[in-house]
């Protein structure tokens, strides 16, 4: 178990979600274990010693954006509600304590809320997130909401500028100092994929790091597949992609089987991309800004459709890749996503991803990932800038 602890907090330092001196795990073994942050491990402790739940993490997120969003919030509010697919379809919404709950021991409300939620937040302290059977799964709860937050904090940054003492000045860190370049450069890739077993599944393995390590994809969500023949290689429902030795499964293109009944269940999405470009993989994310971008609308005000990410039949773009609606699983995006891929190689699903796809192997694939994130950041801070610029 503790090598459990030591692993994921490893993880939440790598990907930089949260400060390394704030960081705390408390896991059920034979007994009540913590490790970490003091304070914070003595919350974890007296947190889960009051659920039904093997893990839970408490840490200090390396950004500002979940305690302006419970500033920003109403007075009645307690709850933040982003519109991403990970809150909607993983969180549901994020509950909030503010300070002045916090009077004794916060233990008891933390454990209240989280027995139906698996994160919440707590002004001052942290995200609080509980793994029901895992410590994995408290670190993906924790990187879901470390996303969802950070995600709709930039959303209303743009949509409503800033509005707290210290906002503008934690963001100007934020984009100078925290985010980094975001590239290809120093990576390996096959450059033309052979149909070779072996080959497939290390170039998977490898390519799937890689979508970790540069950001482009936060805790066991995004998917990656190649066509080889009559078979997809295809990464596992709930696989992380950092970790894929072992959870990738070779399913029938013809869907002739049961097989893939462990695989991704963006499969089918995968299936048609392949029938309809015939590209050879296909690489899907959720970089930051292209989810924050994909939301942008100019046809919102006037629009009558209120479920945009699954009834918007119009086709946007962004950078010359096309930006469409789609439920994920069996939902949409095998209608939505095959149809308009080819042309660019690439597209984005409204508050969702990326697909990214290669004739020959993933080195077209993830830079064309990479460019579609690049051109959404950039679009994000010119329009910010903008939008500041035009006030007194």
């Amino acid at each position: 178990m503790r090598d459990q602890i030591d692993k994921y907090t490893g993880k939440l330092v790598a990907d930089r979600s949260a400060c390394a001196d704030g960081i705390a795990f408390a896991a059920q073994d034979d007994v009540l274990i913590t490790a970490g942050a003091p304070e914070l491990a003595a919350l974890a402790g007296n947190t889960l010693s009051r659920l039904n739940s093997l893990a839970l993490v408490a840490a200090r997120p390396s950004l500002p954006f979940a305690d302006f969003l419970i500033a920003r919030a109403g007075a009645g509010e307690e709850c933040i509600v982003p519109q991403d697919t990970e809150t909607r379809t993983f969180l549901h919404d994020i509950p909030f304590l503010r300070r002045r709950d916090l009077a004794g021991d916060p233990a008891p409300i933390l454990a209240k809320l989280l027995g139906n939620r698996k994160g919440v937040i707590v002004e001052g302290v942290g995200i609080v997130a509980v793994g029901a059977i895992t410590v994995e799964q408290a670190f993906i709860n924790y990187s879901s909401v470390f996303h969802s937050t950070f995600v709709k904090y930039l959303q209303d940054v743009l949509a409503d500028g800033f509005r707290l003492a210290g906002e503008r000045e934690a963001f100007d860190a934020f984009r100078r100092q925290w985010l980094r370049p975001l590239s290809a450069a120093g990576l390996d890739f096959v450059g033309a994929l052979s149909l070779e077993k072996e080959e497939i599944l290390a170039e998977i393995e490898r390519v799937g790091r890689y979508t970790v390590e540069r950001g482009l994809v936060d805790s066991f969500f995004g998917n990656i597949s190649a066509s080889a023949g009559e078979l997809i290689y295809i990464s596992q429902t709930a696989a992380s992609l950092d970790e894929l030795k072992g959870c990738i499964d070779p399913v029938p293109a013809d869907n002739s089987s049961t097989t893939g009944i462990t695989a991704s269940s963006e499969l089918l999405a995968h299936r048609k991309v392949y029938e309809q470009t015939g590209a050879r993989v296909i690489l899907h994310g959720h970089p930051k800004f292209s989810v924050v971008m994909s939301m942008i609308c100019d046809r919102k005000k006037e629009c009558a459709i209120k479920d945009c990410w699954k009834d918007c039949p119009h086709v946007r773009e962004l950078g010359g890749t096309p930006v469409v609606a789609g439920e994920i699983g069996a939902g949409g995006l095998a209608r939505r996503v095959p149809p308009v891929i080819g042309a660019s190689g690439s597209a984005i699903v409204y508050g969702h991803g990326v697909f990214t796809l290669g004739r020959e192997g993933f080195g077209e694939a993830f830079a064309a990932m990479v460019d579609v994130e690049n051109f959404c950041r950039e679009e994000y801070f010119r329009q910010v800038d903008r939008k500041q610029g035009q006030k007194p």
